[in-house]
């Protein structure tokens, strides 16, 4: 039997119907989810473990173990290390009771221990009766693992849409690429993967943005490593041109679009002037790539890839011609 795909372009990822530049709404993650990604124990809250994680950092409370409550920020995941929990320790019973009540009192999603440490009876004891979970980690460093919680965090929490194109690494650097269906967008990656670089998505590429200035691409598993070519059909790249044909994700800092020869429209000036393309409020450097049979598009990719780099390193071909000719650039 013949199977015929639409290319990738009404998959399900991650158990939604992605369209083309539809934004996700506010991303939840559950104690649950933290759990198994740490391997953390249970040391109360069991039957709570659905509780929701909505904000991407975590807090190590301590202005609010003195009574400071003014911006004690409840909506994050509270980590006690070794300094937290001497603290407490040092305190009479009654003073342990009172503020470590306070606390709990304010329903964070959930405490973690670091380090293996004991519990304090008085903080398994509210979290029991509050219903919040009491995890414990292994014997990472308290900075060590709250660093690794915020990096986990960052990016399962991280504002997602998905468009229609192709993400790529060339040479190290992201490059996402647009155009209308059918343009060539898999047969140019194919090209660049051909020559080193390599592929990180084909028709939907999964956006999330992790800060003010950065966008990463990446991939569902559901179209991990393949690449849907015209007249070939789906093709898998590790399979056929090794691990070093794919990676998982990469911070996109080229948007290039791919558009149809058009005559005397294309801009021959020494240096363009800068366009960008908004996603979710991240700015990404844009190109126009016009096709022509012939036209070694691939190479031009590459080309685009390595000066965006010279000009972040403060070099422009431009300026350097124009200081030769002994022109004001």
């Amino acid at each position: 039997m013949r199977m015929t795909f639409p290319l990738f372009s009404s998959i399900i990822l991650n158990h939604r119907v992605f369209r083309y530049g539809e934004c996700i709404n506010v991303k939840t993650i559950t104690v649950k989810d933290l759990i198994n990604r740490f391997s953390l124990e249970v040391l109360a809250g069991e039957d709570h473990l659905d509780r929701k994680i909505t904000t991407n950092r975590a807090h190590r409370p301590g202005l609010e173990f003195v009574g400071y409550f003014d911006f004690f920020p409840t909506e994050l995941v509270q980590v006690l290390g070794v300094k937290e929990l001497t603290f407490l320790k040092r305190l009479s019973d009654e003073e342990q009771k009172l503020r470590i009540g306070n606390i709990v009192n304010y329903h964070p999603p959930c405490f973690i221990i670091t380090a293996q440490q004991e519990s304090l009876g008085y903080l398994t004891e509210y979290c029991v009766q509050e219903g919040i979970p009491l995890l414990r980690t292994d014997d990472d460093p308290t900075s060590e693992f709250i660093r690794k919680l915020d990096a986990y965090l960052l990016k399962a929490l991280a504002p997602e849409m998905a468009i229609h194109g192709v993400c790529v690494n060339v040479s190290g650097i992201g490059v996402l690429l647009r155009g209308k269906s059918g343009i060539g967008k898999s047969e140019t990656a194919h090209t660049l993967i051909r020559r080193g670089h390599r592929l990180v998505a084909d028709d939907i590429v999964a956006l999330k943005k992790l800060g003010p200035q950065t966008l990463l691409g990446t991939h569902d598993n559901h179209t991990r490593e393949l690449l849907a070519l015209r007249s070939i059909g789906l093709v898998n790249v590790v399979r056929l041109y090794g691990r070093e044909a794919f990676q998982d994700q990469t911070r996109i800092v080229l948007d290039i679009e791919l558009t149809k020869w058009e005559e005397d429209s294309l801009n021959n000036e020494l240096e363009l002037e800068p366009q960008f393309t908004d996603y979710m409020g991240v700015k990404i450097p844009h190109i126009e790539i016009q096709l022509q049979p012939g036209r070694d598009v691939a190479g031009l990719i590459e080309a685009a890839a390595n000066n965006w780099y010279l000009q972040r390193e403060g070099y422009s071909a431009a300026e350097e011609f124009s200081k030769r000719l002994g022109i004001d650039h």
